[in-house]
């Protein structure tokens, strides 16, 4: 049924059961009408308004609900979806929705993937013009500073290994950095070895107590959701150690036939509700890259914990 004859029905119950009690009510109209009579007919009319409002409230229900939908809707968190049951005009107006989200939700997965591609290619660039020249053209600066301090006078030769320290220093910051952009760790050794390279240079930086709880026996991951995993990690230490104000941090790796759970938990000031930052949106179009699942939530005692739940493709039966 379309909306118009929905609500014309509507319209037509409240009306036709007002003219039948008006047709074999025992009421009569005098004129001039009686207060008696007045308020009876206000009455009715006040029955007939409730009556016709409480139908069209049930019969517009699906609207209301697509309403709602449309206002919370995020294509970061994909499967909202109502449904839609017969024909008519609204039921296909929900499937016509939840088509254009479904088209939508794809498109955004797309274009995400290929941001996040061009991201992490402009990153293993920079991370190579880092290590090839910067860092080898600090290296040289440290031999030739090493070469001056070892010929210098006395004063002097103290000023050069000052210098030289702090040319060291920022040649370990250089290489840090490369670490960062291109964890280089998790093409050679694997998952597990770049969470620990990465929690060990964590803790180093900040002082925070790292605690790693790595499944022994993890599944062989495509490397792009090796890279989504390390990423959301990175990302999640960060912010515990720029917002939580936390003493310790426990990073969980496990999983069951049908998944891969990443967890990092904090003992810090907790959350309400997650602020969507910069880097919570890019924790969930990586998540959304992989086709993974990504919660915010507060931790059980106290802190913050963020948890990416990945997929696993299902074993196919052997014939």
């Amino acid at each position: 049924m379309s909306l118009f004859w929905r609500i014309f029905a509507l319209n037509a119950v409240v009306l036709g059961t007002a003219t039948a009690l008006l047709l074999w009510a025992p009421v009569t109209v005098s004129v001039p009408v009686l207060l008696t009579e007045a308020i009876i007919l206000l009455g009715g009319l006040a029955v007939m308004l409730v009556a016709n409002a409480a139908l069209l409230r049930w019969g517009l229900a699906p609207l209301d609900r697509l309403t709602r939908l449309m206002t919370t809707v995020d294509l970061l968190r994909p499967g909202q979806r109502l449904s839609a049951h017969g024909g008519g005009e609204v039921a296909e107006l929900i499937r016509t929705f939840n088509a254009m989200l479904e088209r939508l939700e794809q498109e955004r997965a797309a274009s995400s993937g290929r941001v996040l591609l061009a991201q992490e290619a402009e990153r293993r660039r920079i991370a190579q013009e880092l290590h090839d020249e910067v860092g080898q053209s600090m290296t040289a600066i440290l031999l030739g500073l090493k070469r001056a301090a070892d010929d210098a006078p006395g004063p002097l030769r103290e000023d050069l290994h000052e210098v030289q320290e702090i040319t060291r220093e920022s040649l370990d910051e250089v290489r840090r950095l490369v670490r960062r952009l291109r964890p280089g760790v998790l093409d050679d050794l694997g998952l597990v070895s770049a969470l620990t390279s990465l929690t060990e240079d964590f803790a180093t930086h900040t002082g925070l107590q790292v605690t790693r709880r790595f499944a022994a026996d993890l599944p062989a991951l495509e490397p792009e959701t090796e890279l989504v995993l390390y990423r959301v990690a990175q990302e999640s230490l960060t912010n515990a150690a720029r917002h939580a104000d936390a003493a310790g941090v426990v990073v969980t790796l496990e999983h069951t036939d049908a998944r891969v759970v990443l967890s990092v938990t904090d003992d810090g000031c907790g959350i309400k509700a997650p602020r969507e930052g910069a880097g919570i949106l890019g924790m969930r179009e990586r998540a959304l890259l992989i086709g993974a699942t990504l919660d915010i939530t507060p931790a059980p005692r106290a802190g913050t914990q963020v948890k990416l739940t990945v997929p696993l493709p299902r074993k196919q039966p052997s014939s």
